[in-house]
């Protein structure tokens, strides 16, 4: 009935490709359907075009990450924010005030 670890394992790179694949499609099929009538000049994409730009910006904005809400970067600041006090987190708001100002 159930699958053994091992064989459940040699099922993810091929889910992980068809994601990329599909994904790709839905790029393609949104940046054809949007950018071309609101942009001047923006020519549609072929398929493998938009599984590049997904690549691409996968590349430079490290989108995509598993893990759920809880993880990255703002977990840790939730955190700091928790082990802060009052007095700390009043210093912390006016200086992002002041900050926002400039």
């Amino acid at each position: 009935m159930f699958m053994p670890r091992r064989k459940k394992f040699i099922f993810i790179p091929f889910l992980l490709v068809a994601a990329v694949l599909l994904f790709g499609w839905v790029v393609m099929s949104l940046w054809n359907a949007i950018l071309p009538d609101v942009v001047s000049g923006v020519s549609a994409l072929t398929y493998w075009q938009a599984v590049g730009l997904l690549i691409l910006s996968k590349i430079l904005f490290g989108g995509f990450k598993g893990g759920g809400p809880g993880r990255g970067p703002s977990a840790h600041f939730r955190e700091k924010w928790r082990n802060m006090n009052e007095e700390e987190r009043t210093q912390f708001k006016a200086a992002w005030r002041d900050r926002c100002k400039k």
